[in-house]
């Protein structure tokens, strides 16, 4: 176990013997792994952060995204962490796993500049397409869609793996074809390549039920509305379930402390950039994809719901 490690944890022991002491609540400072910075993750995360005090406070910290997240919970380097449900689902069952609460829908963003003759994802055979950063989700989605598509392995199709940033920058040189991106709708990021190259999302709605047939009901079908990057129509897109998850060693006083902040600040957790579904009340935090709840954050949800 090296320094960090240990410090880590013996910060949660402080937080777990505060909570037993018979005080107004637990105590300490957790890290929450958010995402990269300028997209919904990492503003979700701050956000989360300020609102869980007096006495227990949260810190953001930037990573690549889901696959980042649980491997950073696995390595005891931070106590909660967001991550995509398809992600969690296919989680080492070693992780002991444990979800605070289904907090927001994630979007599925296939992006191409506005001129290009791309209008279906089927059309990008053959080009280069950058499919999430490394340690973000939307690399599994991005692997799972080629396969449906028959581009895997096809020989023709070139596969990045690039940051946001460095994605936007990329399409708006024409070096890539397209990007994937799973967020939050509008993303800043993509508003602003928009304001300097017109962008269009491509549908991927289409795609809906191949993936389902191979990976189960995790994925929907969401709408991003009229508007959003300049887009004069709805686009019917791909959405999965943002959850807040922790290992189950969280103790139940810190869980509940969480989800109490979930439902109680709901209104000061969603960030200005969202215009998608938000869930955040009571009924829908507690649809985990098929995840166990905290027994910490279930005992908050049923003393609030009934």
């Amino acid at each position: 176990m090296n320094r960090r490690v240990f410090l880590r944890r013996a910060s949660l022991l402080g937080v777990l013997a505060a909570a037993g002491c018979g005080g107004g609540g637990p105590s300490g400072e957790l890290t929450i792994a958010g995402g990269e910075k300028g997209g919904l993750y990492f503003d979700f995360a701050t956000l989360l952060g300020q609102q869980l005090g007096p006495d227990l406070t949260g810190h953001p910290r930037a990573t690549g995204g889901s696959l980042d997240n649980l491997a950073l919970l696995r390595d005891g380097q931070v106590e909660l962490g967001l991550t995509l449900a398809d992600v969690a689902r296919i989680a080492d069952p070693a992780l002991d796993l444990r979800v605070l609460g289904r907090v927001y829908e994630n979007y599925l963003q296939l992006v191409v500049r506005a001129d290009d003759p791309a209008r279906t994802a089927r059309d990008l055979a053959g080009r280069v397409l950058s499919l999430g950063a490394p340690g973000a989700g939307a690399t599994l989605f991005g692997d799972r869609m080629l396969a449906v598509l028959g581009f895997a392995g096809d020989g023709r199709t070139t596969v990045e793996h690039l940051s946001l940033g460095d994605a936007a920058q990329a399409l708006e040189s024409k070096r890539i074809d397209a990007l994937l991106w799973s967020g939050g709708i509008p993303t800043p990021t993509l508003s602003r390549l928009d304001g300097r190259i017109p962008i269009r999302l491509l549908p991927l709605a289409e795609l809906l039920d191949a993936l389902r047939a191979a990976h189960g009901s995790v994925y929907e079908q969401v709408p991003v509305p009229a508007g959003v990057y300049r887009g004069e129509r709805e686009v019917p897109t791909i959405g999965v379930a943002n959850l807040l998850v922790c290992r189950a060693s969280l103790p139940d006083d810190v869980a509940a402390a969480v989800a109490r902040t979930l439902v109680e600040r709901a209104a000061a957790l969603v960030p200005e950039q969202a215009l998608g579904t938000q869930f955040l009340d009571v009924r829908s935090l507690i649809g985990t994809a098929g995840l166990p709840l905290h027994p910490g954050a279930a005992t908050t949800y049923r003393t609030l719901h009934g």
